[in-house]
């Protein structure tokens, strides 16, 4: 699946696009106005050039006729590498009498007309004294317009490999700035799991996204809501049930005791079976709301250890010596509520010991990172039946005469402690069985000193 592309990128690429084509159309518009303006000065400069050396060149015949009737003559006014101007002067029946160094004269076109004229090589200006005795015309190569043009194109066009780029890159921090808040926001949904209902925060967030957020904590705040009204109720039905069901067990077995009819004394006996089966019901539905609704996690710190230790001994004395619990020689220090990791640890054991096979060895063991692993030995589940057992109401076995709770309630506090549940099966050193392994939250074991 291809990965969608931020707002944040997409505005950079938008901008950064269009501040690039920008430049370029007004360097392109900057170039054509600049190679306009410089063919402008090139002719007001040959122009210039033309009617400052005509009179001084007129006057140069003059002077030259009178002293020896010379009339073609050369006048080496520039440099010989200098190429830039060449000039021809012709008298009035067009002889040339007077040209710049030594300069070919088939380059310059016959004398037609006065102004611009052009060839292949040339930018030729014609003009003519106000006497008409003498005509000059002024050859400038196109080589050296072309050459001008260039570096001051590249003279253009040097600053713009630097300042787009710049551009670009203030373009890139601008957004990263102006998205910090949004980046925020994106952090703050990406770290909440499912069960985190607290608020968003509303402070320093565009206009454009204080109504989402404002929707959002009024949808959680409705959904934490109708979340607390089930839990309460859920507890609140499940406490008062015990009172009245311990009742009815107690007159159960009194009826057992006083009935004589074998008949009566039966059904009696399927009446507290039931009721019992109800009261542990109610008591798996007050531990599911204290799992979903309590504070799971504490300020202080606490030894598991001891606590899953007394767990397994009420199953000892309850009658289960089929337990094998294996602790850490170090405590496993966390700051999950003792409380809750009695309940989980329960659980658990409750769970093997239900569906697990009978007289076969049930496995505690819980390691120094946290880990709590309870396994048994029975039959394999298949992935479907590994997927459904950490949902509410779902046995392994249908004919089971477990809740179905015990192993969402483990699910429902490990993913709100930020632990993690594995359930495996076959357990990976045998052919069948079932092995349940929770991640719990642990503090960093303190090394030794020295």
């Amino acid at each position: 699946m291809k990965r969608p592309m931020s707002l944040q990128l997409r505005l950079a690429l938008v901008i950064g696009a269009a501040v690039t084509v920008l430049w370029l159309i007004a360097a392109a518009y900057t170039a054509h106005r600049l190679g306009h303006e410089l063919e402008e000065a090139f002719d007001d400069n040959l122009q210039l050039t033309a009617w400052r050396m005509l009179p001084l060149a007129a006057h140069a015949l003059r002077e030259r006729e009178g002293r020896n009737g010379n009339r073609d003559s050369d006048i080496s006014r520039f440099r010989d590498d200098d190429e830039s101007v060449a000039y021809i002067v012709r008298n009035r029946s067009g002889d040339i009498v007077l040209h710049s160094g030594d300069v070919g004269r088939s380059l310059f076109p016959p004398l037609t007309t006065t102004g611009f004229s052009e060839d292949k090589s040339y930018r030729f200006y014609t003009d003519v004294s106000l006497n008409s005795a003498y005509s000059i015309t002024v050859a400038e190569p196109l080589r050296h317009r072309d050459t001008t043009k260039r570096v001051m194109l590249l003279g253009l066009l040097f600053p713009l490999l630097i300042v787009i780029p710049f551009s670009l890159a203030a373009i890139a921090l601008a957004l990263r700035g102006g998205f910090r808040p949004v980046r925020g926001l994106q952090q703050a949904l990406s770290h909440r799991n499912a069960r985190d209902l607290s608020p968003l925060p509303e402070t320093d967030l565009p206009a454009e996204l204080r109504p989402v957020t404002t929707a959002m904590n009024q949808l959680f705040e409705r959904l934490k809501a109708a979340f607390e009204a089930e839990r309460a109720f859920t507890a609140n039905a499940a406490h008062e049930l015990r009172t009245p069901v311990a009742g009815a067990i107690a007159q159960a077995q009194r009826l057992q005791a006083e009935s004589a009819e074998n008949r009566s004394i039966e059904r009696a006996r399927e009446i507290e079976t039931t009721l019992k089966r109800l009261m542990r019901m109610s008591e798996k539905l007050m531990q599911l709301a204290r799992a979903e609704g309590g504070r799971l996690r504490l300020e202080t710190q606490s030894d598991l250890a001891p606590v899953l230790k007394i767990i397994v001994s009420d199953f000892e004395r309850a009658g289960d010596d089929r337990i094998a619990l294996q602790l850490p020689e170090t405590g496993v220090r966390s700051d999950l509520d003792p409380d809750i990791f009695a309940i989980l640890s329960r659980n658990l054991i409750e769970n093997a010991e239900r569906y697990g096979t009978e007289g076969r060895t049930i496995t505690v063991a819980l390691s120094e990172d946290g880990t709590l692993v309870v396994a048994n030995e029975g039959p394999s589940l298949s992935a479907e039946d590994t997927e459904r057992l950490t949902h509410r109401f779902e046995r392994g076995v249908m004919d089971a005469k477990g809740s179905g709770l015990g192993l969402a309630i483990v699910r429902s506090i490990t993913d709100r402690a930020g632990g993690a549940i594995t359930i495996i099966s076959p357990r990976p050193d045998g052919k069948s069985g079932v092995e349940i392994s929770v991640c719990l939250p642990v503090s960093e074991p303190q090394k030794p000193p020295g």
